[in-house]
């Protein structure tokens, strides 16, 4: 009786541990999948928001979030000191640049993430590269081409990329001020080399 029962108990454990291993590993990369649905179908509640383009949360959700379109973007960074700023990148047709405004010392950063394994894998911001202008490259892996002069490379292990940046607000007079500089965080696509021609369709 005493074996049945140890046995019993092996089994369970051998269960509980490949459930909680399964929970730890697949549970973050589905909450990313679900995520990316909310950005692309839904965005903060008013639309859908394109691929390879930013969009800032409106300064209304932030001011009154109790009140705004419910949405999944809308628990991005629980807290109420920053405005949100979020897309995602599909870099398979090739980089996109990233700008950020000059924010005179105010607080801000850009988050990039790895979906596939849920790892942020670089920042741009106060903390890391400074509060001035700043342009930088996003390229995917494998990209070889030439990076332009004053202009920042980062390479993605995944040319699917979750980006969330978030500007410091400092008071209830200053959200104007903070929406301005976080709508300056943008996306341009690299632009093709000086003399290339591009193939007609």
């Amino acid at each position: 009786m005493e074996q049945v029962r140890c046995e019993h108990l092996l089994i369970f454990g051998s269960f509980m541990v490949a459930a909680w291993f399964i929970v730890i590993y697949f549970l973050p990369r589905m909450l990313l999948i679900v995520f990316k649905r909310a950005i692309l179908v839904k965005g903060f509640g008013d639309g859908p928001i394109p691929i390879n383009t930013l969009y800032t949360q409106p300064q209304a959700s932030f001011a009154d979030p109790l009140h705004a379109s419910s949405s999944p973007l809308m628990t991005t960074g629980v807290n109420r000191d920053t405005l949100i700023t979020i897309g995602w990148l599909d870099l398979r047709k090739g980089p996109q640049i990233l700008h950020v405004p000059d924010t005179a010392g105010r607080y801000y950063s850009v988050q990039f993430t790895d979906p596939s394994k849920n790892i942020n894998f670089a920042y741009v911001g106060k903390r890391t590269t400074g509060s001035e202008a700043g342009d930088y490259l996003i390229s995917g892996p494998g990209w070889k081409g030439a990076v332009q002069q004053e202009t920042t490379k980062i390479s993605s292990p995944n040319n699917s990329v979750l980006v969330i940046g978030r500007v410091l607000v400092g008071s209830d007079s200053d959200l104007a001020s903070a929406h301005g500089l976080a709508k300056q965080i943008q996306l341009s696509p690299l632009a093709p080399p000086s003399g290339t021609r591009r193939k007609r369709s």
